[in-house]
């Protein structure tokens, strides 16, 4: 390391600007581009700046920085996406308005850095290679206008500030090589987590690789001395930024933290006896078979504990399916949410994706939270000491629903606490004593009967395929993702007998997609048939999205798709039926609503909320609704809610937080304003239905009949208004006057005046807004005043339609509370 690099940048600056080293070769001036065949080495000789072509390049050109001792090893590169086809009279140089430029013989810019604010020329302008490999640009007055540290490829240098976050969003990608000859972007890139500052993903093509956590032992390369350099890592929380950084000791190796073609990641050190480099430490390796991002399915564990990793299913839980270990485990025993239920400590885990961040706690606190909550299935008090400085102040991790990317090592990890049934240990016992002896019997039963079936079985399992592979071509035929998706398949048969031919007495209702049909399949199981109208566009778009989801969606709070069906021109689902019909048959018909009393309604609240919470987060895919409403809110015989119709639902992938659509598709009134003016929905959208719905069930209400509201045009204004007065028994449903506390009632309209403020980021989480629900004693933040839709010749919406408002037909207009 060079004096230069020692001493701080103002005064490195300073003796840049006033040496007599101004001219030396670690500079570049206005009156001194950069040709092919120039360089510019560092102070000290380390780095090296100027045009290289790979090998195997076809004659393709690019600026980079290398080490001098080590010319293949490229540490920036600067056109890496659009590459120099014409070297011999490409130029590097400062402009005018003090903008490095890259050109090439036909005046044609093929990289540059942006545009310098106030500049008013380039004049004294200079760029400088520093020792530490950084390549900055500075004004006549030493002001930093740009520095390549800022913009790293895809290697982290000793003392580069890598900017993970900015005020909360994603400030810094790594991007790896296409290939070791190939510079441009390719399939991998790691960032941090776009939900949480303790994780940092490796991504292949925007879908997760590999997860790792910023608080296990020695991340990004730990404190200490690997193949003679002293490492010393900083991870920093300033409020609006959160960097990683780190740097060595004098006389240390040569260094560096490098993302591979191949989506690994490892810290290398120089050897200079061998003249190449050495993986002092393993960031990102995973190993074939269970090591890569949520591998293992929910409640599912890589264990690398063995020779040979695999996946386990964690203490408590059983394979979901025998054969496939990445549809995860399933639990031996149901919670019951009470005493019963306990927690077993699982040493040394890596700890699941998805979780809640509780700040200000210890671990007795912690373990209390989630006891109480019975949506929580674990926690954890991570151990924060190798993280490298006091960033953290959270050390709380709970988790809601499935538990997903886990791992257990032999060295490193964190305790993780796990909810189990009361149960599980005396089911443990009971399940064998019972198991061994139906499954003597079992084998003798199908033995016997082995020969007679063989026959018939062949015919009928040859039908079935015939069947089933009609499904995938038409799958694979208009989805992408129907080329590797696994579902349960019924056979039409089956399904005429089950609704007798489709007889009109068996009709449930009717809709866009079609009719729906109660049946009895075989083994006396009820079930609800959904059968495409021939010719509908739209049936076809909902059934191909439905069937996608089939095998990613398990929960309570969302209806169960049992199968579905392909036979000739007819396109079925088979769902669980549920005899309670939908919300909005007793929530707004005077002479049933009475039949839900509060504790029902407080149930049907936190239920819909817990199942978008694992739409949202818990699943592993992040799904998108975008059509919750109280027709779609189906009620069991316990009068339990399950949401279903995923016709227009959305997959989001990796890291993405939002998307756009020309096509507005859903129910007015539940849509969010940046929906309905913008095409633009994100997890938030459904917040917002969430909100309406909430307001729906307090006041028995709905949201498309302003004309029950006398003096109000819709039912969140008139919520806000009452709310301002402190008026919240007027908005109560009159049938719930003497069942339920006002307090709760209070605390449920704030909520939902909280969900569905215009401004997408002041909404709440699903995750916040279940905790709000089941902690009472939360405090809750103001609600901003809504903005209020007016719909020009409105029209009456028809039971079943789903309608494509125009964003023309929409007006905006923001109302004061009274």
């Amino acid at each position: 390391m060079g004096l230069l690099d020692m001493l701080p940048l103002p005064v490195c600056i300073l003796l840049l600007l006033l040496s007599p080293y101004c001219q030396s070769d670690d500079q570049l001036t206005q009156a001194k581009p950069l040709f092919l065949g120039d360089k510019l080495i560092s102070k000290g000789g380390a780095f090296v700046l100027g045009f290289f072509s790979p090998s195997n390049s076809n004659n393709s050109s690019y600026i980079g920085i290398w080490y001098k001792n080590s010319p293949e090893t490229r540490v920036w590169v600067a056109n890496r996406e659009d590459p120099i086809t014409t070297p011999l009279s490409a130029k590097l140089a400062i402009t005018n308005n003090q903008v490095l430029a890259l050109s090439d013989s036909g005046g044609r810019t093929l990289w540059s850095t942006p545009s310098s604010t106030g500049a008013t020329g380039g004049a004294g302008a200079v760029a400088v290679l520093l020792g530490s490999g950084n390549f900055v640009l500075l004004s006549a007055n030493g002001t930093v206008i740009w520095q390549s540290f800022d913009h790293p490829t895809a290697t982290i240098l000793p003392t580069m500030k890598v900017l993970l976050s900015h005020q909360g969003r994603v400030a810094t990608r790594l991007v790896a090589w296409k290939s070791p000859a190939n510079p441009s972007s390719g399939d991998f890139s790691g960032s941090i987590d776009p939900s949480s500052n303790l994780q940092f993903f490796v991504w292949r093509n925007n879908w997760p690789y590999y997860r790792i956590n910023f608080f296990e032992a020695s991340v990004l390369g730990g404190s200490g001395t690997t193949n003679g350099a002293s490492v010393y890592p900083s991870i920093v929380d300033t409020g609006d930024e959160f960097y990683y950084t780190y740097t060595v000791s004098d006389g240390s190796p040569y260094t560096r933290i490098l993302l591979k073609h191949d989506g690994s990641m490892s810290f290398e050190t120089w050897n200079n006896s061998t003249s190449s480099w050495t993986d002092s430490f393993i960031i990102v390796s995973p190993k074939p078979g269970c090591d890569r991002y949520g591998s293992c399915g929910p409640f599912g564990y890589c264990d690398n504990t063995q020779a040979d990793p695999s996946c386990r299913c964690l203490d408590g839980f059983e394979p979901m399916d025998g054969l496939n270990m990445s549809r995860g485990c399933r639990r031996n025993a149901t919670l019951e949410c009470g005493e019963e239920d306990h927690f077993v400590t699982l040493p040394g885990m890596k700890v699941p994706d998805k979780y809640l961040p509780i700040g200000n706690t210890s671990l007795e606190q912690c373990a209390a939270e989630c006891r109480m909550n019975c949506s929580c299935t674990a926690y954890a008090y991570v151990n924060m000491s190798s993280a490298g400085t006091s960033a953290y102040t959270t050390r709380c991790l709970v988790w809601t629903g499935e538990l997903i990317d886990m791992g257990k090592a032999a060295s490193f990890g964190q305790n993780l606490y796990l909810r189990l049934a009361g149960s599980h240990v005396q089911h443990k016992r009971t399940s064998l004593k019972i198991l061994l002896p139906i499954i003597a019997c079992l084998l003798l039963l199908a033995s016997t009967a082995l020969f007679c079936t063989c026959k018939y079985r062949a015919g009928k399992q040859q039908k079935k395929k015939s069947e089933k592979r009609n499904m995938l071509e038409y799958l694979r035929s208009t989805n992408e993702a129907g080329n590797n998706i696994e579902f349960p398949f019924i056979r039409f048969e089956d399904i005429v007998a089950a609704t007798d031919k489709f007889s009109d007495s068996n009709m449930l209702g009717k809709g866009g997609f079609g009719n729906v049909y109660k049946g009895v399949l075989q083994g006396a199981k009820e079930v609800a048939v959904k059968r495409l109208s021939k010719g509908s566009g739209q049936g076809a778009e909902e059934f191909q999205n439905e069937v996608v989801l089939i095998a990613n969606l398990q929960h309570k709070n969302l209806v169960k798709l049992l199968g579905c069906c392909i036979h000739e021109d007819e396109k079925l689902l088979v769902y669980e039926y549920l005899p309670n019909k939908s919300l909005d048959y007793f929530l707004f018909d005077s002479a049933r609503k009475h039949m839900l009393q509060w504790p029902k309604r407080r149930k049907i609240i936190q239920g819909v909320a817990r199942g978008i919470l694992y739409l949202h987060q818990d699943s592993r895919l992040t799904i998108i609704h975008r059509d919750l409403k109280a027709s779609n809110i189906l009620l069991d015989k316990e009068m339990c809610p399950k949401i279903s119709d995923f016709g227009m639902a959305r997959i989001f992938n990796g890291n993405q937080l939002e998307e756009n659509t020309s096509r507005v598709a859903g129910t007015y009134g539940y849509m969010s304003p940046e929906y309905v003016m913008e095409g633009a929905f994100s997890v938030k959208s459904d917040t917002y239905s969430f909100g309406v719905l909430l307001l729906e069930i307090v006041s028995g209400l709905k949201i498309s009949s302003p004309q029950l509201i006398v003096g109000f045009p819709n039912l969140i204004v008139y919520a806000w208004n009452l709310w301002k007065d402190g008026k919240l028994e007027d908005f109560l449903d009159s049938s719930l006057m003497d069942t339920c506390p006002l307090d709760e009632v209070a605390r449920c309209i704030h909520i939902g005046l909280l969900c569905v403020q215009n401004d997408p980021n002041s909404r709440p989480l699903m995750s916040e807004v279940v905790f709000m629900l089941e902690n009472k004693t939360t405090a809750l933040p103001i609600p901003m005043e809504p903005v209020y839709f007016a719909r020009r010749n409105p029209e009456p919406e028809k039971a079943g339609d789903k309608k494509e408002p125009s964003v023309n037909e929409m007006s905006l207009t923001t109302l004061e509370a009274r």
